[in-house]
This record gives structure tokens, sequence and C-alpha cells, in this order.
């Protein structure tokens, strides 16, 4: 059995089947942990969701940034973008089925030495309040008031976390760090105006896995969502955003052995569009 981490597929469902084929995955036997923004911008943001939740206990996957949107947007709580590729999803026959699977998704997937989640960790969160944290997002997403939820989510404020947030508040924090950051301060200030076109820090801010003082170094953590660090590989750091659906690769580390597998991917968009 190998655990393979795969980074943003985001509807490029012809680079994911073969870079499936390339370490010659297995359902019976190998397992696939997926770093978020399954859907968005991509060609085929139905067949993806398809395949992933076929896959059943084969497959982790955590919410990114693009699969809230989708989520937002079926709701009625979102407008769709110019860049949206995702209306085969929401014309689906089995429309209801697949958002309904997406919405019972992690925001957070711990097991041993490994910590996965879409974007990041604020500097002082370690792994077990970044857990209970994750938890409160999952169980108002899955909750009966699911819709009072996704409206309320959209927003940069609070830009900072406090023990003391509640209710909307709380959740957008959450979720905009676990979702959405890049860089932030040492304090945990979540610097939202860089949209990704640089991996330059804004002064006075880190990447959020460089912040002084970072709680959760005592794990490995597997994240996505920043295309423009590129793949970065550290002892700390798995970050596997590189940037298939703009026309780089879909990369996959190997977990036990953390070897790197790459498949070339079309470019489907471009950045800034």
């Amino acid at each position: 059995m190998a655990t393979y981490a795969i980074g943003d597929v985001q509807g490029c469902v012809g680079a994911l089947r073969r870079l499936l084929d390339t370490f010659g995955f297995v359902r019976a036997r190998d397992r696939l942990w997926f770093v978020g923004d399954l859907v968005n911008r991509g060609p085929d943001s139905l067949a993806t969701l398809r395949l992933v939740k076929d896959l059943g206990d084969a497959a982790v996957t955590v919410l990114g940034n693009h699969d809230f949107h989708l989520l937002a947007v079926a709701a009625g709580h979102a407008k769709k973008r110019r860049s949206d590729t995702l209306d085969a999803v929401l014309d689906a026959p089995d429309r209801d089925e697949l958002l309904a699977w997406l919405r019972q998704q992690p925001m957070l997937h711990v097991q041993g030495e490994w910590a996965m989640v879409h974007a990041g960790l604020l500097p002082q969160w370690n792994i077990a309040e970044a857990r209970m944290l994750a938890h409160e997002v999952e169980a108002a997403l899955r909750g009966k008031d699911w819709h009072g939820f996704l409206a309320q989510l959209y927003g940069d404020t609070p830009d900072s976390w406090s023990e003391s947030l509640r209710g909307a508040d709380r959740l957008r924090v959450i979720v905009n760090a676990m979702a959405r950051m890049r860089f932030c301060t040492a304090e945990g200030t979540i610097e939202f105006r860089s949209k990704g076109e640089t991996a330059k820090a804004p002064p006075g801010f880190f990447p959020w896995f460089d912040a002084p003082g970072r709680a959760s170094r005592d794990h490995t953590v597997i994240c996505g969502h920043w295309s423009t660090l590129g793949l970065t590989l550290r002892p700390d750091l798995l970050a596997l955003d590189s940037g298939c659906v703009w026309g780089g690769s879909l990369s996959a580390v190997r977990l036990e052995d953390r070897k790197l597998f790459q498949v070339p991917c079309e470019q489907w968009q471009t950045p800034g569009e």
C-alpha cells in the first residue's frame, strides 16, 4: 500500500488520469490524498468530482477555495466569475449528490506525521488546535443551516485570529486561513491583497509556512493553492500546486519515500484573466 498526495487538479481530469497511470495506482491497495481545488478553471470539473467521489475510501480530499466557491454559487450565495468552468457541474443530473458529497469533505486531514490543508495554517495554531477549528467549519457546512454559513462566508474581515471570535467572523477567519492564505505576519494577520501573482512576501509579512514560531512545525504540512510559489518540497512542507491549469504540471508525492511524480498539463487558463 502506498499513499500519494496530489496537487490542485482544478478540473484537469485528463492530467489526473495520466498521473495515476504514471505511478500505477491500484484502488484496492493505494490511497490518494488531494490538497483541494478539485474543480474550476480546468476543462472537466464534473468528471473530476465523479472520479474522486467514486474512489470512496481510497481517496481523501480537503476543501479548497474553488470547492467552496462551487458550493456557494450552487447555493445562490456567490456569483459566477468570468473564469469559472462550473456549468457542467451545476447542470448535471447528479448535481445534488455531488454537492452533498463535497460538503462532507474535511478542512484538514491529519494522519501520523502528516497534516494536509489546502492553503495553510496560522502560526499560532498547533495541529491539535487546527483540527478542532477545522471541525467547527465542518460542522457548520454539514449542519442544517449550511446555507446560512455559506451566505456569510465571503469577506476579508476579520483578518486576524482571536480565540474570542464567535459566529460567522470566527468561521470566516478559519476558512480564509485554511483555504485562501499565502502570506501572514508572525502574529497571524492574513494579507489578502497579493493574489498569487508573486511568491515574494509584502513588507512585514511572511509566507505562512515561514512565519516565526509556527506551532505546526512538528508535522509535515501538505498543501496546494499557490502555483506561483511552485513545487516546494522540504522536511516540514510539501507544497504541491505546480500550476496544472496554467499549463504547468500536475504533481504527486508518494509519502512513504517522498518520491515525486509529475505529468505535463495543457494550459486552460491564463493567470490574471
